[in-house]
């Protein structure tokens, strides 16, 4: 029996071992780019190919952009006759180990999308009793982030349904990023840190302020749900789920799309960073505006929601008369991230009051306008600023000397 034990053991200690590699990954919010927000099912080799290499020309993998990420409708619409699913080979030709290996000699990491389902919500074959066999094959090509969707599930216990495809990663042994996307619907901040690295916490985003479509939803609701989901789980909200290695995620960004005005594009990105969610781009980098590459790829701004302390900020106040809130970051070394939003349909003078911010203690900070790159005086006295219509004010608070 003394000599099976070392046996017995192995499989577990293989576990606990890559168990830790994963722990390793996501310490800050992952990065990257998705294709859904702009191309949908209309996806193919060549165009991850010119994404990636229009990345690297325009400074977003060298801005932390480094997870290029394939979503539904990838692969053909049955499996094959051993189970396995097959990449459809009108859209990728040179198979998906290629493409990844192609993503990685330009220092990408290669992201792929599957769902917890029988089938995809794009009705393509999900992984449902296929994990391990499917985690395997994702591991052969090289795959460094899985994106796990919630449609066609039935009566599925979401934890039990996640935490299967967790195991069936870390059997395959390759460590990825593992993206919960089940809407927010089972409370995935209560159990999601030890599953996955990153969990959504609403419905779907489309390019609009605050519209509303079917299941899909502006940023600016979005926002607001982050704050209703505070209330929801007491008074230390979703803020105190979120940390290294395990963040939650309002969905990809809407930056650079149609629906959306420059300034309601400045104010998402801001706000995202506050909220220290991943930045997952969603619009088409190889023909953005330079306005908007300039948003994408700002160091200051990145910087907050890359944040080494992993805090995520929350809304501080909110005065729909006076067409203000705020939101504040604590950051590394005693820093503070404050963000006011301007939630009027017009340009308006936005007033913050620093002694009402009642999580900055009593000492005096400089401010920093992250946008404007200029100093901005100091929290002594209220500070004024004229912020256009859905647009922001961005500041960096610190330590006077």
């Amino acid at each position: 029996m003394k000599k099976l034990l070392p046996l017995l053991l192995a499989p577990a200690l293989a576990l606990t071992a890559m168990a830790k590699k994963f722990d390793q990954l996501a310490l800050t919010p992952p990065m990257g780019w998705n294709t859904w927000n702009t191309f949908a099912a209309d996806i193919h080799e060549s165009l991850i190919r010119q994404t990636a290499d229009a990345m690297v020309a325009n400074g977003m993998r060298d801005a932390g952009y480094v997870y290029i990420v394939i979503d539904d409708c990838w692969s053909l619409k049955q499996r094959d006759a051993n189970g396995n699913l097959v990449p459809d080979p009108q859209k990728f030709p040179s198979g998906m180990k290629a493409l990844g290996d192609y993503l990685h000699e330009r220092g990408f990491k290669f992201g792929i999308y599957s769902c917890a389902g029988t089938r995809t919500c794009g009705d393509y074959p999900g992984s449902w009793g296929h994990e391990f066999q499917d985690a395997r094959l994702f591991a052969s090509w090289g795959v460094d982030y899985l994106k796990y969707d919630w449609c066609n599930h039935g009566t599925a216990d979401a934890r039990d349904a996640y935490t299967r495809m967790r195991d069936a990663l870390f059997a395959a042994g390759r460590p990825v990023v593992f993206s919960i996307c089940e809407w927010g619907q089972n409370k995935p901040w209560e159990w999601a840190a030890d599953v996955g690295h990153l969990w959504r916490t609403t419905g779907d985003i489309y390019d609009s302020y605050d519209g509303r479509k079917g299941w899909e939803s502006g940023w600016k609701r979005l926002l607001d749900q982050q704050y209703s989901l505070v209330e929801n789980v007491g008074a230390d909200g979703l803020n105190k789920f979120a940390g290294p290695g395990h963040w939650n995620d309002p969905d990809m960004l809407e930056v650079g799309n149609s629906g959306l005005t420059l300034a309601e594009s400045r104010a998402h990105f801001s706000l995202w960073c506050i909220l220290a969610a991943p930045l997952m781009a969603g619009n088409d980098v190889a023909r953005m505006s330079p306005a908007i590459r300039a948003i994408l790829t700002d160091r200051d701004v990145i910087a907050i929601d890359q944040d080494k302390l992993g805090k995520q900020g929350f809304r501080a106040l909110a005065e729909p008369a006076k067409a203000i809130e705020v939101w504040i970051k604590p950051l590394s070394g005693g820093d503070w991230a404050v963000c006011a939003l301007n939630t009027s349909n017009a340009a308006a003078d936005l007033t913050l009051e620093w002694d009402r911010l009642w999580t900055l203690d009593r000492r005096t900070y400089q401010v920093r306008d992250v946008w404007a790159k200029k100093d901005a005086g100091d929290t002594s006295k209220p500070l004024t600023v004229r912020v256009d219509s859905h647009d922001v004010a961005l500041f960096r608070l610190s330590f006077a000397k």
